[in-house]
């Protein structure tokens, strides 16, 4: 016969009833705050959860910019809704309030892995990277993951990193790591540069923006597969109407996003001009940041005042041009920071092509009138582009360019398809064909492309001088 339970264990018991049918009940409210796609459109808003870091989210929410900020614009827009991002600290509270209903979708980088999949729904996959391994030069030679052994590692908290971590322990007996919370895998690649840890693990792309402010790091190896990026959406609480599903919308969307080329354009916008890393190149800028660009600086920010570009764009622009140096002459004659010709000096009202203020304040005027020049069908970066390469070329060569794109097919506003007819220019069956003639069309494709490159440059070491005081 059982004996009766005291007062005390059935209160107990009572308690951790209530308590679970509250949870049960908050549990189910938090599932049931999954919006349809009507309740989306209806609200007018789209809620993203995200966190920050270089690939995903930066800067505030009026003037935010990233990979994964143009991409949910974009699916905003589609929808006919402003978006509304909650940013959160780190990548394991982001997981829990999207499983939790607190967002319409997580974008944050977010790696698709069969333990998330337990608890959470995914959009299509929209990019693919590796995760590597990122290490300072003192870890040693690393070949395979037995070399790990015994090393400082350190990972995001909750990471698909830690994830893989993990599945190597049986592998290397000795593996040892210190998880950390973090919006993203770049504080951790920080400490590693600044020899906290000898590793970390993030993903490739990242790896490729963070080695702009961290040249001296290595990365010896990839760890497993090809890994997969998709938006983490909430589980619904029962099958919806398929028609109004917001994840069947999501399918569509991106199907059309991949057809239409958005994603490879996106791709090129936030990592095109990375994907070739020279060592000496990068710390021979980095070290001229310091030493040649403070004097510099305040004339390039008065001169790209009121512009429809940033003094930044034209610092790099002036770095591509002349290296900072403010007595830099070339074997043709042009001359000074911003390497103006003496014919378009004189158009400018340059007097002296040497002293910095004029060079630069003539140059910022002369991209700003190819920038005009343009038809008003080309837009955004490619407009960008497109005037570099004009301010490098001559705006009548590039508009030989575009009449070629528009010839074969292509879009002449699209500065991608326009950077593959710029070569064609010195190929007579191409050039004779043309009003203006021969040129080096290679060599505004190389200036466009060093100029992003040493924008993001430029913006990833004043952030990191930012950050570390």
């Amino acid at each position: 016969m059982f004996s009766r339970p005291p007062l005390c264990t059935l209160a107990a018991i009572a308690i951790a009833a209530l308590a679970g049918c509250a949870e049960s009940e908050r549990a189910e409210r938090d599932i049931l705050s999954a919006r349809s796609l009507d309740e989306i459109r209806e609200s007018g808003e789209l809620v993203v959860l995200t966190t920050e870091g270089p690939t995903s989210w930066e800067g505030n929410a009026g003037n935010a910019a990233g990979y994964e900020v143009d991409l949910t614009r974009a699916a905003a827009e589609a929808l006919d809704v402003e978006v509304r991002y909650e940013v959160h600290e780190d990548i394991e509270s982001v997981l829990e309030a999207i499983a939790n209903g607190e967002g319409d979708l997580a974008a944050a980088g977010i790696t698709v892995t069969e333990a998330r999949r337990e608890r959470l729904d995914f959009g299509p996959v929209y990019k693919t990277v590796r995760e590597q391994l990122v290490c300072n030069r003192d870890a040693g030679r690393i070949r395979e993951p037995a070399d790990l052994a015994g090393l400082e590692l350190g990972v995001v908290a909750g990471s698909s990193h830690a994830e893989t971590l993990e599945a190597l322990r049986d592998e290397v007996p000795g593996l040892t790591w210190r998880s950390r919370p973090a919006p993203s895998a770049l504080p951790l690649i920080d400490a590693v540069s600044r020899g906290r840890f000898d590793c970390t693990v993030a993903d490739s792309n990242v790896i490729a923006v963070a080695r702009l402010r961290h040249p001296e790091l290595s990365v010896p190896m990839s760890l497993g597969e090809e890994q997969s990026f998709a938006w983490a959406l909430p589980r619904p609480l029962a099958e919806a109407d398929e028609a109004s599903a917001f994840g069947t919308w999501l399918d569509a969307w991106f199907a059309d996003a991949h057809r239409s080329g958005y994603l490879a354009e996106l791709d090129e916008r936030w990592y095109g001009h990375v994907d070739e890393f020279d060592y000496v190149e990068v710390t021979t800028f980095i070290r001229r940041v310091s030493r040649r660009l403070p004097p510099l600086r305040p004339i390039f920010q008065s001169a790209a005042r009121s512009r429809p570009f940033g003094w930044l764009l034209l610092a790099a622009q002036g770095y591509q041009e002349s290296h900072w140096d403010e007595d830099a002459v070339s074997p043709t004659g042009v001359r000074g920071v911003m390497m103006l010709t003496q014919v378009t000096a004189r158009e400018l009202g340059v007097r002296d092509r040497t002293d910095p203020e004029e060079s630069i304040r003539g140059g910022a005027l002369y991209l700003e009138r190819m920038y005009q020049r343009l038809p008003e069908g080309v837009s955004g970066d490619d407009r960008l582009y497109m005037a570099l390469a004009a301010y490098n070329v001559g705006y009548g060569h590039l508009q030989d360019a575009r009449r070629l794109a528009r010839r074969t097919g292509r879009d002449p506003d699209d500065w991608r398809d326009v950077r593959e007819m710029l070569p064609l220019l010195t190929q007579e069956e191409f050039y004779s064909t043309v009003r203006h003639g021969y040129a080096r069309g290679h060599e505004p494709v190389r200036y466009v492309r060093n100029i992003r490159l040493y924008h993001a440059l430029l913006q990833a070491n004043l952030d990191l001088q930012r950050r570390t005081g």
